[in-house]
Order: structure tokens, then sequence, then C-alpha cells
């Protein structure tokens, strides 16, 4: 029995973990297993989830992306820009110009052998220059005109809000791209080893420029969903969800070297450190900046929790 617990700690500690926070949830506060309450904690962290996603695939090649929280306010931008012209219009030049900045960052990477974190690094600082200099720093409201854009953040498929319908479907996909597909094998080949696998013939600069790309698109969509959802697009949207979108992927148990983890566990890493900070909004009494500092506090827990039994493993 203790080999059983153990083996299912060191292979999914992270679901377990959510699973031990919900039972918290439960027990302490009768809001927490409502429905209202569950489809907004996946509402709340859809957009999140969607990023982490794009982010998942970076860190599985063993890079990483800064600048998903800016490629994220540009969209939003460029979206509520052309929002008046309806979703058709505003949902692809958006996503677009976000996989534009994210092909860019994997040319730059790639062709000219620079660190993730130096490329991705200037790209969040000129991206964030861009998106306040277009706009003035002002936000760019969305005209009331624009009822299926704003559909998007604020609409529902039946009961389930659309937000949440979307990152369900992205992580489908993701886990299907990443577990059935030579691409995914591709990626996480590059992660394991790059060297190894540049000599077995893998054609590394594609994977590596195709991550970045999905990154950039993703963190556009997740973009586009939130100025719906706000009504406007703000220029400092995302600032820091890069460093969230890190931590989910983390937590989740993938490795930040590469070549090790899943969608589905950045899923569960996303699931559950929404859960932990919809428990201290039921509480009601922790203020938001110790919020930020039992935020630090856990994030390093679960990680150096993961680390060891990553090496168990």
């Amino acid at each position: 029995m203790r080999a059983r617990i153990g083996s299912l700690l060191q292979h999914q500690g992270a679901l377990v973990m959510l699973l031990l926070v919900c039972l918290i949830g439960f027990a302490r506060y009768e809001a927490f297993l409502t429905p209202e309450n569950l489809l907004n904690i996946l509402r709340q962290n859809s957009m999140l989830g969607l990023v982490a996603l794009g982010m998942t695939f970076v860190i599985l090649t063993g890079g990483i992306d800064l600048s998903v929280g800016a490629l994220l306010a540009v969209a939003g931008v460029i979206a509520a820009s052309l929002a008046g012209q309806g979703l058709i219009v505003a949902l692809p030049a958006a996503v677009a110009a976000a996989t534009i900045l994210g092909l860019i960052n994997g040319l730059v990477i790639s062709k000219g052998r620079i660190q993730p974190f130096i490329v991705t690094l200037a790209m969040m600082i000129a991206a964030r220059g861009l998106a306040l200099a277009v706009t003035g720093e002002e936000s760019v409201r969305i005209t009331s005109s624009s009822d299926s854009f704003g559909w998007l953040g604020r609409g529902s498929i039946g009961f389930v809000p659309v937000p949440i319908v979307i990152l369900l479907v992205a992580f489908a996909v993701g886990w299907l791209v990443l577990n059935h597909t030579r691409f995914g094998r591709n990626v996480l080949a590059v992660g394991d080893n790059d060297e190894a696998a540049r000599l077995m013939g893998l054609n590394t600069d594609r994977v590596t420029i195709l991550v970045y790309a999905i990154s950039g698109a993703l963190a556009g969509l997740a973009g586009v969903i939130l100025a719906s959802r706000l009504g406007t697009g703000q220029p400092v949207a995302g600032v820091g969800w890069e460093l969230d979108a890190i931590a989910a992927v983390v937590i989740g148990g993938t490795l930040l070297t590469g070549g090790q983890g899943s969608a589905l566990a950045t899923l569960v890493g996303v699931l559950l450190l929404g859960v932990i900070f919809n428990l201290f909004n039921l509480e009601g009494q922790i203020s938001p900046w110790w919020q930020l500092v039992l935020r630090g506090l856990i994030l390093l827990f679960v990680v150096v929790v993961q680390n060891r039994l990553t090496k168990l493993r």
C-alpha cells in the first residue's frame, strides 16, 4: 500500500494536491462546491489556462516565453479596435498579430542562437511599449454594437460559459498533438536533448519556431477573450501573467529543463492555483498583499515537493 501511495504521489502529485485542496474547500465553505462557484473558477482561469498551454509547448522544448503577457495585451487592443466589425474580423486579426510576434521570437531564438530568456524579454518590453504607444496609454472601449464579440467572453453554450468551452477544446487539442502526433514527439525530443535530436535528423529549428508561434497564438486568443469579457482592450493587461503561466506549468510537473510533461498536467496546475485563490476569496479576511505572500510560499512549497518527487521517480 505504501509503495502504491508513493508511486501515485510521484506521478500525480499535483492532482493529489488539487483533490486535497478541494476537500478542504468542501469542508470549510458551503459555497465551494456549488455549480456557480465551480464554473466561476473555470471561467476566471480559462484565459490563464490558454497562456499556460502555450507555455507548456515552449517549456517542453527547454525554452521559456516571457512575452506572453505583452502579446495578450497587444491582441486585446487589436481585438477591441476591430470589435465593431464583429467577431469574425476581430478574432483572426488579433490572434494573427500575436502569432506573428511569437513567430519572430522563434525565428530569432533558432536562427540567431540567442537564449530564449533574452529574446522573449526583449519582445515583452517591445510589445508592451507598442500597445501603450498605439493606445496613448488608454484603454480601447468596445462599442455596444459589438454583440457577437461580447459573446466570446460573456456568452454561454447551454449552461457552460464560452471561455470554459474554448479552454477545454484547446487542452484536448493540445493533448492530442503532444501525445499522438509526430510534432508532439519532436517537441519532447528537442527538450530532452536538442543536439541528439538534431543529429537524428530532426529539424529542431522548425520545432522551436512553431512552439513559440503556438504560444503567441494562444496568448492572443486569451487576450481576445479577456477584452471581450471586460469590454475594453487594456494595454496594461496581462502584466505578470507569464509568471503565473510558468508557475502553473511547473506545478503540473513539467520540467523547466524540458523533455517531460504534458498538457493535462498543466491543466491540473492551472486548476490547483485557481482553487487556492478561490479559497482565499471565500475566506474574505486575507488582504491582497498577504495573498501574494501566500501565493509565493505555496508555489515554492509545490515546486520543492515536485522536485523531490521527480528525483525519486
